[in-house]
């Protein structure tokens, strides 16, 4: 078998077998397929795109590259939970106590920010003393006796799809959705779950930035999932604005206990309750997304959602305290109120600007090197579709120095107001099948 000559398949247009593809992905992995001729079938990729057949051998030739977690001693049906990344997204925060306050496991492995998104691990950290880097048998141990434990991604999960995310990043060909159906699947049943819930995200702040490419990107992993025996639901959610009204990792845990009150955000609620019914379908804890709905809505107003979310902060050494005494996070020397320059409706709160905004005053990284500062971020306090007044805030700027004036420039270019504004359809679609 030589490369040269599946290069030239693929460019035609032909599909490639499952032992072509296997051959393609050991010997990238084992650099026994150099860099140029990689680079040339994902072009040819890209242009002759690939069926579910192929992306389904692509997906397991990458996962089963390195580690596999084994979760098999972690009773019941284990389901994670993905989102292809946004603005303010607390989602998992809540999702993961929640969902397991009515006995779902819920073994989250999470990773870091970068950019305009925000990572969960980040996010847990401002929590002082939270721990997420645990051996893997405390991860299961946390599991079994409480239901929910996250921790940072570890062993060597997927080496194929890092090699291969490298150099689509430098050969154009990252916005192909074969390739990035497979990067994401991968890891995901690298991973170790029995069952994924996937939330496909689109607009300004989304890697997919039309519906139509997130309708084939989530019907695509769905469909990969099924083919891996893996039971998999996705949802096609709103990011054109942020989600929620907190963007910073202490201002977000805030914002996370105040939705296992009962108290968040309305988009940020019902993104979390359309989520967690699928994660509790599939772990078979309910018929119905319906029926499901009802039990997690019960588990909130009782209380044990919240409960939930204390035992796993003090589970991993966090200080569970933070709970009833938000004050003990960091808390940033200035706030600055940005304030309306004209009357009328919120039309467009651009989700990713608004992200480089909070990341410049040190919420989010640049490089993957950046020390995050946990007190600093924004508080939204206007969404699209809601009337403003000048001189009325927009949002709160939360700062650790005492110039925020790019930050200002950026956000009010970024904000629009005008005569008339529509709140956006948070929930575009549920895909089953």
């Amino acid at each position: 078998m030589r490369m040269v000559d599946l290069i030239e398949k693929k460019r035609d247009g032909e599909k490639l077998t499952a032992e072509e593809i296997r051959f393609i992905v050991q010997g990238y992995t084992q650099n026994e397929i150099p860099d140029y001729q990689m680079s040339a079938l994902l072009m040819a990729i890209y242009y002759q795109d690939m069926t579910d057949d192929e992306i389904t051998s692509l997906t397991l030739e990458m996962a089963h590259s390195g580690d596999v977690i084994d979760l098999s001693s972690i009773h019941g049906i284990k389901v994670d939970k993905h989102s292809t990344g946004g603005v303010g997204d607390t989602t998992t925060l809540v999702l993961a106590p929640l969902v397991a306050s009515i006995g779902v496991p819920v073994a989250k492995m999470s990773g870091r920010g970068l950019g305009h998104t925000g990572g969960t691990i980040d996010k847990l950290e401002a929590i002082p003393g939270f721990q997420v880097e645990i051996s893997n048998q405390t991860f299961t141990d946390l599991v079994n006796q409480s239901q929910v434990a996250i921790t940072g991604q570890s062993g060597d999960l997927a080496p194929a799809d890092k090699r291969l995310y490298a150099l689509r990043d430098v050969t154009a060909t990252v916005d192909s959705i074969p390739l990035i159906a497979s990067s994401i699947m991968s890891k995901k049943i690298a991973s170790g779950a029995d069952a994924i819930c996937l939330d496909v995200t689109t607009g300004d702040g989304a890697f997919m930035k039309n519906i139509k490419d997130a309708e084939r990107l989530a019907k695509t992993m769905v469909r990969i999932g099924k083919l891996a025996d893996l039971k998999t639901m996705a949802v096609i959610s709103d990011m054109s604005q942020p989600l929620g009204e907190a963007i910073g990792n202490s201002l977000e845990i805030v914002e996370a206990i105040e939705a296992l009150k009962g108290h968040g955000p309305a988009d940020l609620m019902e993104m979390v309750y359309v989520l967690g019914s699928q994660m509790v379908v599939l772990a078979e804890k309910a018929d119905s997304l319906g029926a499901a709905r009802e039990q997690l809505e019960a588990a909130v107003q009782s209380g044990k959602a919240l409960a939930k979310f204390k035992e796993m902060i003090h589970n991993q050494g966090g200080d569970a305290e933070v709970i009833d005494h938000p004050e003990k996070l960091l808390t940033a020397k200035y706030t600055f109120e940005l304030k309306a320059l004209e009357s009328g409706v919120v039309a467009r709160l651009r989700a990713d600007e608004i992200g480089v905004a909070a990341m410049l005053l040190g919420a989010g990284r640049k490089t993957k090197e950046d020390t995050i500062d946990y007190a600093v971020g924004l508080k939204l306090h206007k969404k699209v579709g809601m009337p403003v007044k000048k001189g009325e805030s927009l949002l709160t700027i939360y700062a650790n120095q005492a110039d925020v004036t790019e930050v200002e420039k950026l956000l009010y270019q970024n904000i629009a107001i005008k005569d008339h504004g529509e709140e956006p359809i948070l929930i575009h679609e549920i895909i089953t099948e």
